[in-house]
């Protein structure tokens, strides 16, 4: 049994991806749990801010999260042919704590998907790109969904296979 965790940057569509990998997991007697990053509201990460702690948000629990997780799946839109600004700033800020960030991200399965307007293949090699920087394993395969394209069923299953292995 695997301990997934499913991180979506955006609310609506792509929450909704998260919880149909959630649901495949869970079915295959796997724990999951997703995390909604935009219901997180984290302050815009600066500089500036990181050296007054009373601005600085308390990412302990999410830290700890994500390093007990197995495998984590990321699931973003889109944006500008990148990652979406919720991503990028959650982890700018989870960085700040860079023992606990390399114990989180070296070596971590991660699994992307993504339901976007676009299409959404410059923001599966975007998060590649940078989950493969901050050290994680991502595997090959990824789930791409949009208005006129619904997830593949058999992608979800494939990648919960894959990363629960």
């Amino acid at each position: 049994m695997a301990r997934f965790l499913m991180i979506t940057a955006t609310s609506g569509t792509n929450l909704e991806l998260a919880e149909k990998f959630a649901s495949v997991a869970c079915s295959k007697n796997h724990d999951s749990e997703v995390i909604d990053l935009a219901e997180m509201d984290l302050p815009m990460f600066t500089v500036a801010r990181t050296k007054n702690p009373d601005e600085c948000p308390d990412l302990s629990v999410l830290t700890q999260k994500m390093i007990d997780a197995d495998a984590w799946i990321i699931v973003a839109p889109e944006y500008n042919g990148a990652a979406p600004p919720t991503l990028n700033n959650a982890i700018a800020w989870l960085s700040r704590d860079w023992k606990n960030f390399r114990t989180m991200c070296t070596g971590k399965p991660v699994g992307l998907a993504t339901h976007s307007g676009g299409g959404g293949q410059h923001v599966i090699m975007a998060m590649r790109s940078q989950f493969a920087f901050i050290g994680a394993d991502v595997i090959g395969r990824a789930c791409l969904s949009g208005k006129n394209k619904e997830a593949n069923p058999e992608t979800i299953e494939a990648m919960i296979d894959n990363l629960s292995s």
